[in-house]
This record gives C-alpha cells, structure tokens and sequence, in this order.
C-alpha cells in the first residue's frame, strides 16, 4: 500500500493565480509519488488521523514544511522519522478537538482562537509525535497591522494561496495520500526557487516578515529568488518597521542556523532588508581592507562565517556564527587611512564589542547569548600576539578569559584566517595548533578549567588578622594573578607571598607586582629583564590576514 504511486494531479488540476507556474510542471515524477506513497509508512498517525477526519465527515491535508521536508529527504525515513505533522482541515477547531479525543493522550487550546489545536501522540520506542491541525484559513490583514484578523477558509486551495512561498503551498490529502499543489511549488522545490504564491506584493504586505523569511530559506536551501519576488522585497523592505523585533530575531535565528548562511545575509544586503535587521552590516561593504583577499571587509565576513560552519563540532551552532557575523562590525568607527595608504583598525574587537552587545539587546535577545556572543568579538584577535612569544602566565589567562567559550573562540580564530597567502595561513594555523598543545598540556598537569588562588577568604583572613570586606576580594584577586603567573602554589610561598601583598597595603604602598613576586619566590625562572618588547607592535598587533588591527593586548611586559 505504502509504495503505490500517487494520484497523478495533472488531470484535475485547476488554474493558479496568475503568480502560479504551469500545471505540468507540478507532476510528481514516479520516484517522489513514491516517497510521498511511503509517508503512509513514516507517518502512519496521518492516515489514522485522515480516516477519522474523513468518517466524521471532514478534509484533512499534511501541509506545509511537512510536505516540503519529505520532498527534500529524498525518501529517507531517518530524515523526517521525527519531524512534527502539520495539517489544514475544513473542520473547526471544536469538531478537530473532538476526533482528537481518545486518540490523542495529549491536546492543547492554546491556539484555538487562531484555529488551531496541537495534540501529542504516543509511539513505541520513540518519543511522542506532535501534531498540529489548522482549520483552513483565508487571513485579512489592515495595512501596517502586526496581526492577521483570523478569518476562516473554506477550501484547501484558499488556505494554500495564503501561504508564504509556492513551496510550503504543496499539501497531500489524508488518508488516501492524493497530492495538490496549485501554485508549482514542486517546480519551484526542484529549482531551488523561492516564489510566493499570489503576487508578492500582497503576500509581503499581509505579513511583511516573510521577507525576512525569503532569507532564511534561502539560508537553508541555497535558493534563487525569483525576479518579481525579489524586487518586491527590495521595494518594501521598510514595511519591516512594523514587524516586532522579537518576530525578526526569531528570523535571524533560524537564518543563521541553515546550510548557507551567507546566501541569506547576502540577500538582506541586496534587498536593502538588513537597515532593519542589523543595520551594521551594510556599511561594511565600503571598508576596503587591501590586506584581505577579498575586495571589502563584508566578504571577509561571508567567509568567515562559512569557515566557523566548516569548523563546527556539533550541528549548527548559532552563537558562534553570530560571532562570527559580528566579529568585525567595529571597523566602521576605528578605520583609519595613513599617510602612506595603510588602512587600520585600532581597538575595533573592543569597540565591536560593545555594537554587538547593542544590536542583539535590541533584536531582543537572551542575556546568556549576549554575553557569550559579545566576548567572542572582544577576544577573537587575543591570540593574534602569540607569535611575539606567550608564557605559560598568558597562556593560563587566555583560557581565563574565554572560560566556556574557549572551544569557540579557538574556531573563531581558525575560521577568520581569509588570507590569499598560502604560507601565511599555514603560520597561523600552526600556531594555533602549537597554542591548544600547550593548553592540554597544562590542563594536564594543573586543574586549568577551575583556576583559583591559592588560599581562600577565610585563610587570608586567618594569616593577616583582616576583617570581611573589599580588602579580602583584592587580596583574593591578587593571589589569582599570582596563580595566573605561576601554576599552582603550595601554602607556604602562597602565605610568603600573601605577607608581601599584606606588608605593602598596610603601608598605603602599591602592591606588588604578582610576576616579581612569583620570581624572587622561585615560583617562575627569572627571564631576562632587556628580552625586546616592541610597545608598536604590541599595541597595533597583526591581524589574521596579516595587517594591522589591534585590540587590547594579550599579556601585559610584565606578563611575559
């Protein structure tokens, strides 16, 4: 049963809209009717679902991204096995609340005043599947309104024409497996088209987020946008100052997720639709950084993204793209052109920085996410002065620095070498090697994931006579960086070293620098006091593709 082919539909095929691509090329080929054929196998709980619907008198059709993946999977049960069933129904939301009942073990109302009613279903040896029935819906939207005035539908084809683009407007009726796709969205799938299916212009102006969404489809799929489709975005694109910036961010999110990325952001540059997304992209396609192989900093940006997905450990990891994204927005305020024609960018990872912290703040974004994404740019050229020569003490404080997201930042680094120089990018790979070497060496022989000083606050409390209050944070914080400089400390030279610190604050004196210290305690080898130390070159600090970027240093001369 599960492997006859589908209904051909090109015989009872009805005229489109005059969006819509022809009826032939809406045929499945024998090979996709029996993929579509075998959902009676994957998706057994729609064809019991479609003989409910049907007996009590009633239309149910998988719609959607349901019948879109399916395509996409190319037959595979692995690929959608799991995935959420979404269906359109000419039942209303009290009648599907009544076949659910005793077949769902789960049914929720939360969105019955939008026509529709979520369920969940057990399955052996899996986990439940969820499910959502909508009663077909022909939507009116006021101009510039946030929300649809909900109005129900009374045809499958009227739900379809209301949806985004032609490709998640294909539907296959339930239970006999009869697929309906009026507006060519198997054409449009098959080409890697992105189409709406009425005229854009309405489509875009009942719910101006779907330009956004233009995007991350074609984030996901690495699609064309058609002509008319294209232009209209471009047209509208400030229709999007009525859309929340929660709505847009959860866009952006899924965007970021997709294969190709870049495709999608180049889409909301070229449109004119990133001024109301992260307006801070646009500007950098007119920062020309002669050093990069690309011509302006965005493709450097494009492709480091692609670098970080390339690098990835485990799936998508949209924190670390975000970084990525935004790792170089600062090189609009701190561009400077030289008298001799060089170009830089002094500080522009701190100063990035704090612009990444302002955008996701107003794209609504969680404080974690925030945080983790703004540090990665504070810190993604940190390790650009490793080549001037690290200690273990600056070794041991960048992985301080980076904490949880050392991992990440180790990628970042990787993934923002662009350069065209072969030898170059060897160099720097082979330094970053040579750096996360070092690193699971001394994690190895110290807990260098959980750095604290040697004594607590109650030890320095006992040995100096202290009461509690700011003095003992400082003296905690001084005996890190003693344990920042030196590796683990026994009590002993911890205490000798505490009384050093304790004498001089007794004394209204500056304490002591926790790098002597550590050397006249025999804790470090004492180095040679003339070792060259270029303020320049530290200050200015090469960046990836070889050129002068700067940022806040890596290690202090004393540090070394």
């Amino acid at each position: 049963m599960s492997d006859r082919p589908l209904p051909d539909p090109a015989d009872d095929e009805v005229p489109g809209p005059a969006n819509a691509a022809p009826s032939a090329t809406n045929t499945l080929s024998p090979e996709q009717a029996l993929q579509l054929g075998r959902l009676v196998d994957v998706f057994p709980e729609a064809r019991e679902l479609g003989e409910r619907f049907v007996a009590a008198g009633h239309e149910l059709f998988l719609v959607g991204g349901t019948v879109r993946d399916a395509l996409l999977a190319g037959g595979d049960p692995d690929a959608t096995a799991d995935v959420d069933l979404d269906f359109a129904t000419s039942a209303r939301p009290e009648a599907t609340e009544a076949i659910l009942d005793g077949w769902a073990h789960t049914v929720w109302l939360t969105g019955a005043r939008f026509g529709t009613v979520s369920a969940a279903r057990r399955r052996p040896d899996r986990d439940d599947r969820i499910i959502e029935i909508t009663t077909y819906r022909s939507d009116d939207y006021e101009p510039d309104s946030r929300h649809p005035e909900v109005t129900y539908g009374e045809t499958i084809d009227e739900d379809l024409a209301r949806r985004d683009f032609t490709m998640n407007a294909m539907a296959v009726q339930v239970p006999d497996f009869a697929f309906v796709d009026r507006f060519g969205g198997l054409s449009d799938l098959q080409a890697r088209r992105l189409r709406t299916p009425l005229d854009p212009r309405i489509s875009f102006g009942d719910d101006p987020l779907r330009m956004v969404r233009l995007a991350r489809f074609a984030a996901r799929l690495d699609a064309d946008i058609d002509d008319d489709t294209f232009a209209a975005a471009t047209d509208m694109a400030d229709r999007l100052t009525t859309i929340s910036a929660e709505r847009i961010r959860d866009e952006l999110l899924k965007l970021m997720a997709g294969a190709h990325p870049a495709t999608g952001l180049q889409l909301l540059v070229d449109t004119g639709l990133d001024v109301h997304v992260v307006p801070e992209l646009r500007v950098l396609s007119t920062l020309r950084d002669p050093l990069h192989r690309h011509k302006d900093v965005w493709a450097h940006t494009l492709a480091v993204i692609d670098n970080a997905i390339a690098l990835e450990q485990d799936g998508p990891d949209v924190v670390l793209r975000l970084a990525a994204l935004l790792h170089d927005i600062g090189k609009a305020d701190t561009r400077e052109i030289h008298a001799d024609g060089t170009v830089t960018f002094h500080h522009h990872d701190v100063v990035g920085a704090r612009m990444a912290r302002h955008r996701l703040r107003e794209l609504t974004f969680d404080k974690d996410s925030i945080k983790a994404i703004s540090e990665l740019v504070r810190l993604h050229l940190r390790f650009h002065t490793y080549k001037m020569g690290w200690t273990d003490a600056a070794v041991r404080r960048y992985v301080r620095d980076a904490g949880d997201l050392l991992e990440r930042l180790n990628i970042l680094t990787r993934a923002d070498v662009t350069t065209g120089n072969a030898r170059r990018a060897r160099a720097i790979q082979n330094r970053m090697d040579d750096l996360e070497v070092r690193i699971d060496k001394l994690a190895a022989q110290e807990e260098l994931a959980a750095m604290r000083p040697p004594l607590d606050g109650n030890q320095v409390m006992a040995h100096t006579g202290m009461d509690p209050g700011p003095r003992v944070g400082r003296a905690w914080d001084w005996l890190l960086e003693l344990r920042l400089e030196a590796g683990p400390v026994a009590d002993e030279p911890a205490y000798a070293a505490l009384d050093r610190w304790w004498a001089a604050v007794r004394e209204d004196r500056e304490p002591p620098d926790p790098a002597a210290v550590a050397r006249d305690l025999g804790l470090v080898e004492d180095r040679d006091d003339d070792e060259p130390w270029d303020d320049d070159l530290h200050d200015e600090r090469d960046d990836p593709d070889g050129g002068p970027a700067s940022g806040e240093p890596a290690e202090t001369p004393s540090q070394r």
